[in-house]
């Protein structure tokens, strides 16, 4: 559960310097105004808000999330979220591991911004 926690923090560390340090984030997120979660079915999570050109985010989890990100268990979470294989997210919604709720069009915007933690490849 340690690991999977503290996965989360460094999630919410990139994610905001990725919206400060890259211009190109910067205005993939601006206008956005959106709360998320990623949690555990146990409770067990962290929340996101994306508001005025900015990323913060906090322990716990929130009452009223525009989607939620939902794993069956920290372990599965880590795995999935770590995973290189890019069809694990899609297997893990396929078997249950993974449940999405709430606005699926803000969830597909979501996984647009996460092209944006990828280190930059020089050519």
């Amino acid at each position: 559960m340690l690991k999977f926690k503290f996965l989360l923090w460094a999630f919410a560390q990139l994610l905001k310097k990725a919206a400060k340090n890259n211009p190109a984030c910067a205005e993939y997120i601006d206008g956005k105004d959106l709360v998320f979660q990623i949690q555990t079915e146990s409770g067990s999570g962290r929340n996101f808000t994306v508001k005025n050109g900015k990323v913060k985010s906090s322990a716990g989890l929130t009452k009223e999330p525009t989607f939620t990100l939902s794993f069956k268990d920290a372990a599965t979470g880590m795995a999935i979220l770590t995973a290189k294989d890019k069809n694990a997210f899609m297997a893990g919604i396929q078997s249950k591991d993974l449940v999405i709720s709430g606005n699926f069009a803000e969830v597909m915007w979501f996984q647009g911004l996460t092209k944006y933690l990828k280190p930059n490849k020089k050519k």
